[in-house]
């Protein structure tokens, strides 16, 4: 008899689908117009972030299939490292995405493939462990931490398109509960969820 998941990974679970949901909703609610402006990504066209989504999404794939026996190394917080310095756009990898970008020439191509590797992304069950970037992670953690990665991305791909529905609520509001954990700091309570990331990320440093 399967193993009934524990409400705390059941809450994540469900605020992970929830963020990732909306983020692919948003980017197929575009219309092909939107998908030459600029996003909030330094560098980065809308085009260029719905590529990395895709890649983004097929990282999540291998992830989640990829299970490691070893104890926990990192956990949502430690999952990420915080750079010296912010992103320029001129990182090969960067570069590397705008050439895929191109591959696809259409717009409806890049939905149509974010939707498929998007509608993919299996639950993994609560005591499952992963292994990504060498480093072990429970599958409730490496979730959790996908929720800060979709709410911003999704606050990236809204920036300069203010008719578009932005990140839920619940997303925003875990995403600062988490970056306020990684910077380790606490921001102002006058500050909403969405300008707290801003502020906490640096409008562009994505």
């Amino acid at each position: 008899m399967p193993a009934i998941p524990a409400p705390h990974y059941l809450a994540v679970a469900n605020l992970f689908s929830l963020s990732w949901t909306a983020l692919r909703t948003a980017v197929a609610q575009l219309p092909d117009e939107d998908f030459t402006r600029p996003s909030g990504c330094t560098g980065r066209l809308v085009r260029d972030l719905v590529c990395h989504l895709i890649i983004d999404a097929q990282d999540v794939l291998t992830t989640l299939v990829t299970p490691a026996e070893t104890e926990p190394t990192r956990d949502a917080v430690t999952y990420w490292d915080i750079a010296e310095t912010p992103p320029t756009g001129d990182d090969p990898l960067d570069a590397l995405t705008v050439r895929l970008t191109a591959a696809y020439e259409e717009p409806r191509l890049l939905k149509f493939h974010l939707d498929d590797v998007g509608s993919a992304a299996e639950l993994a069950g609560p005591g499952l462990r992963v292994s990504t970037r060498d480093e072990v992670l429970t599958a409730g953690d490496y979730l959790s931490a996908y929720v800060l990665e979709w709410t911003l991305h999704h606050l990236d791909l809204v920036a300069h398109l203010p008719g578009m529905a932005g990140p839920p609520a619940q997303g925003l509001a875990r995403s600062r509960e988490t970056l306020a954990k990684i910077a380790r700091t606490t921001f102002p309570a006058s500050l909403s969820d969405k300008d707290a990331l801003l502020v906490g990320t640096g409008v562009g440093h994505r």
